[in-house]
């Protein structure tokens, strides 16, 4: 989930609202359900609900402001509400801004952004475009933490029925060595006869099951 969020964050990279400074942009049509435009349509958490959205993980409060998400995070999931960021975070700025979190430094964050600018020339929270930005640490107000990178567990090695009958056949048959709960070696490389009869006695104790 993580790596497909960060994967649509990135693909957005570039995209501008058209006209320059109208705020009109498919993050907002898709937000507001119509097409909008003017300077009361900001768009940077419309860009990250946009971002979240589309990777099938839709954020449980639906704002374009950047302190309600907060806010409603603090009061209803305050362990999601995190000091140390990782990929896939959303980071939130004290001067008013958000993004997807990319990268993290030892006092850096870099994050994808909407209505940014890429460079520090242009506005850093009403730019227009969708860019990749790193920031001190220092200008973090929060981090929040939509998803947690689900634990990966580890193979049932446990042999089947099935898998044991198959398995003693072939011991006893001299074409392995070992057992079905250990590690098996062939004794010679295996005909196709040995292979088919094999796969039959496994199948035909299948059936029985």
């Amino acid at each position: 989930m993580i790596e497909r969020i960060l994967s649509i964050a990135r693909a957005e990279v570039g995209v501008k609202e058209s006209p320059a400074g109208s705020n009109k942009v498919k993050y907002n049509t898709w937000f507001y359900g119509k097409e909008v435009s003017g300077a009361a349509y900001p768009w940077c958490m419309a860009f990250v609900q946009w971002v979240f959205d589309q990777a099938g993980k839709t954020l449980p409060l639906k704002t374009a402001s950047c302190s309600g998400l907060l806010n409603w995070y603090k009061a209803n999931c305050p362990s999601q509400v995190v000091r140390t960021p990782k990929p896939g975070d959303i980071v939130l700025y004290s001067f008013g801004h958000t993004g997807v979190v990319e990268a993290v430094g030892d006092e850096t964050v870099t994050a994808i952004e909407g209505n940014t600018s890429p460079g520090t020339a242009g506005s850093q929270s009403n730019g227009g475009m969708v860019c990749r930005r790193t920031w001190g640490t220092a200008l973090v107000a929060a981090y929040l933490r939509p998803v947690e990178e689900e634990e990966v567990k580890p193979m049932d090695n446990t042999p089947s029925p099935a898998h044991k009958a198959g398995v003693d056949w072939a011991v006893e048959h001299g074409i392995l060595t070992g057992d079905a709960e250990g590690d098996l070696k062939l004794t010679a490389p295996v005909t196709r006869q040995q292979l088919c009869t094999m796969l039959k006695r496994l199948a035909d104790d299948l059936e029985k099951k």
